[in-house]
């Protein structure tokens, strides 16, 4: 895969389908490498007539690390309502991806972000109206502080420390479990197939230091409401009516401040992207493309 100088930094990406088709940006959410979208997801957003980009964001996989700016305290933060001091902002992360944009020559997209990645895509569709063709918004949220919270399980998937023993298979195991923790129970993973990812992940960039200022990037952008009303591409909420970790009157509340988007409520989906379901988001995604008229 390619790396490419964006804002002083260097983010690797890879392109999937022909160059002269209309592009697809998949933004990836929380400490999660270009390869959570699978090669299944974006072969059939290519077999749909788009070009697609998968990239690791800035602190992640094999993107630029920021190790320099020290890892945040971000339970204390949440425990005692401490100022969180974040390195970067989400709005620093959707300026990576219009610059991966601009070093591509791409001059307009359709954006597709999953938890986090949402979030980011929200903020570029807001901010980069002249860059955006669409916008779909995958398990996200608006940020608004009155929405319910994670279940208990989940948050401390999210937020547990790891293992005291850090071997490799003590991490491995620990992020399975944190995996599991939020999957969707009626579209289960193949148990070797996650395994193997989560593998593949490890040995190719398992940078926790990363996650924790990604996560303070996040926690720190603010309730998204008022962004979200100035809006004016296509937009689609996709949400997991199981999701424990943003619970789907998160994604209700976006499509509620965005005008004329259209929400798609999957039974029985979590906080992960199954397999089982590449036909089903490829769809949903190509036709709010299409609503576009690019």
């Amino acid at each position: 895969m390619p790396q490419i100088a964006v804002n002083n930094l260097h983010i690797e990406y890879e392109s999937f389908g022909a160059p002269s088709a209309p592009v697809i940006l998949l933004i990836m959410g929380l400490g999660a490498q270009l390869s959570r979208w699978s090669r299944e997801f974006c072969a059939a957003l290519v077999e749909r007539g788009f070009r697609v980009l998968r990239f690791d964001n800035r602190d992640c996989g094999l993107s630029t690390k920021f190790d320099e700016a020290g890892v945040p305290n971000v339970g204390q933060a949440l425990r005692t309502g401490a100022a969180l001091n974040a390195p970067y902002t989400l709005a620093d992360m959707a300026a990576d991806s219009v610059g991966l944009l601009d070093a591509l020559a791409i001059e307009k997209a359709h954006l597709v972000g999953a938890s986090m990645g949402g979030a980011i895509a929200q903020i570029i569709a807001a901010q980069y109206p002249q860059r955006t063709l669409s916008l779909t918004s995958i398990m996200s949220t608006s940020s608004h502080p009155d929405l319910p919270p994670p279940t208990r399980e989940a948050s401390q998937a999210l937020l547990a420390p790891l293992p005291e023993t850090r071997d490799k298979e003590s991490l491995i195991e620990d992020a399975l479990k944190r995996q599991l923790a939020v999957a969707s129970p009626d579209f289960p993973t193949c148990p070797q197939r996650l395994r193997e990812v989560i593998v593949d992940e490890h040995e190719r960039g398992f940078h926790p230091r990363g996650v924790a200022r990604q996560l303070a990037a996040f926690l720190a952008s603010g309730d998204r409401r008022a962004m979200l009303r100035t809006i004016s591409a296509p937009t689609l909420v996709v949400h997991g009516s199981e999701d424990p970790l943003i619970p789907v009157a998160c994604g209700r509340d976006v499509a509620a401040h965005i005008a004329g988007a259209k929400l798609q409520v999957i039974e029985g989906m979590a906080h992960d992207l199954p397999v089982a379901l590449t036909e089903v988001f490829a769809d949903a995604i190509a036709a709010i493309a299409r609503s576009s008229g690019r």
